[in-house]
């Protein structure tokens, strides 16, 4: 790199291309995080500069496809933030109880194991039959494996101690058969999710939900783009709905935070006020 306005030039120029030619905007997410994984990929494809990527992402899809898979992300596990879902049990379930149907928004869901967590969860509380979960990501590799629902075995110990300590009710191993290297999760966990492909920089409010969780996606925003996601999501729930972010995230700053009322601090869940 010849210096730092420069490499910051040619980000925002890679960051425009992939949007004007692809459609994927990735020009309000954190610098920090987008600069890390484009000198990733560059360290990876031994290129010498960023204007070698986007002259990839003009002419080469198969290369545009794995930058996507870069600059996506893709964190999660099965349980993640054990407390948080004891929050859940203790704080949104009483909530969801009161409705004849329930409709829960998963929105970045990645390779969609805390969908199928909230699926085991609400099968427990007895609320599954009358819910439908829409777990959405724009990432549509991540979403295929979602909706594979096939995981490595080597996490699996990890995931049932996750479980367990989130409270749950049965042996984790109920809910998925073992397969070699592979677990598979059950049918009955799959039958009420809905797998979409929603960008939440560029798409619109699709659902009217009563709960939305989407925890550890906003901090890769910035600040801008972190209020306009927030304004979709108020948007998309009921009076009364319940949002839940990531531990690194919250409201509080936020020009929305006085239509709130905070139901657990810790766990940042917001439930809209009436």
């Amino acid at each position: 790199m010849r210096n730092k306005e420069t490499s910051d030039l040619e980000i925002s120029l890679l960051l425009e291309a992939i949007y004007q030619k692809h459609g994927y905007d990735f020009r309000e997410y954190s610098q920090a995080h987008i600069k890390r994984r484009i000198m990733n990929r560059m360290a990876v494809s031994q290129f010498e500069d960023v204007a070698e990527i986007q002259s990839k992402v003009l002419n080469d899809a198969t290369f545009t496809s794995e930058l996507l898979q870069d600059l996506s992300i893709t964190v999660t596990e099965m349980f993640r933030d054990p407390l948080f879902y004891r929050s859940l049990r203790e704080n949104v379930i009483p909530i969801l109880k009161t409705y004849p149907f329930i409709k829960i928004w998963h929105a970045g869901c990645s390779t969609g194991e805390e969908a199928y967590s909230m699926a085991i969860l609400l099968q427990e509380e007895g609320l599954y039959d009358r819910t439908t979960i829409y777990a959405t990501d724009f990432n549509q590799m991540a979403l295929n494996r979602a909706k594979d629902g096939i995981f490595s075995n080597k996490m699996i110990k990890e995931y049932t101690s996750n479980y367990q300590l989130a409270g749950g009710k049965e042996s984790f191993s109920n809910y998925y058969t073992s397969n070699y290297d592979h677990v598979i999760m059950n049918q009955s966990l799959k039958k009420n999710i809905v797998w979409a492909n929603h960008n939440l920089v560029t798409d619109s409010v699709f659902a009217e939900v009563n709960l939305i969780l989407c925890r550890n996606v906003l901090i890769y925003f910035d600040k801008n783009l972190q209020n306009k996601v927030q304004t979709l999501f108020y948007n998309s729930l009921i009076n009364g709905g319940v949002l839940c972010l990531g531990s690194k995230e919250s409201l509080r700053f936020s020009d929305l935070y006085a239509h709130y009322i905070e139901l657990d601090t810790k766990q940042r869940i917001f439930k809209k006020k009436y």
